[in-house]
């Protein structure tokens, strides 16, 4: 299974579906089923049954929440210019240390914009 481009808190903008356009940040993503909350998109009214707490206020009715939508109908906004991407990755050497205090040099990923060439 390949990995997912998106991650929590980005930028993203739907490009297909009935909320195509819609521009808002990822609340959750699931890895495992492929899918991402995006705040403000998929909106779906959910029936919760109505109940008390201790202090007597009522909980449940109607409530309208978010849905998740599969990762393909959404790409990264890049910050440079508020236009969808696509993303791509760079490895980049980093110096690091251990407990004992010497130090070796390692590789890390970095998320890039194919429009820009910046990092995400």
């Amino acid at each position: 299974m390949a990995g997912l481009f998106v991650r929590k808190g980005d930028l993203v903008q739907v490009i297909s579906g009935k909320d195509r356009g819609i521009t808002g940040k990822v609340i959750e993503v699931f890895p495992e089923s492929d899918k991402v909350i995006v705040e403000g998109v998929n909106r779906i009214k959910k029936h919760t049954k109505v109940g008390q707490n201790n202090r007597g206020a009522k909980t449940g009715g109607i409530i309208t929440t978010e849905a998740p939508i599969h990762v393909s109908n959404v790409m990264v906004v890049d910050p440079e210019d508020s236009r969808p991407t696509r993303v791509g990755f760079r490895k980049e050497k980093v110096e690091k240390r251990r407990a004992d205090g010497s130090t070796y040099e390692a590789t890390r990923s970095v998320r890039v914009s194919k429009r820009t060439g910046k990092d995400l």
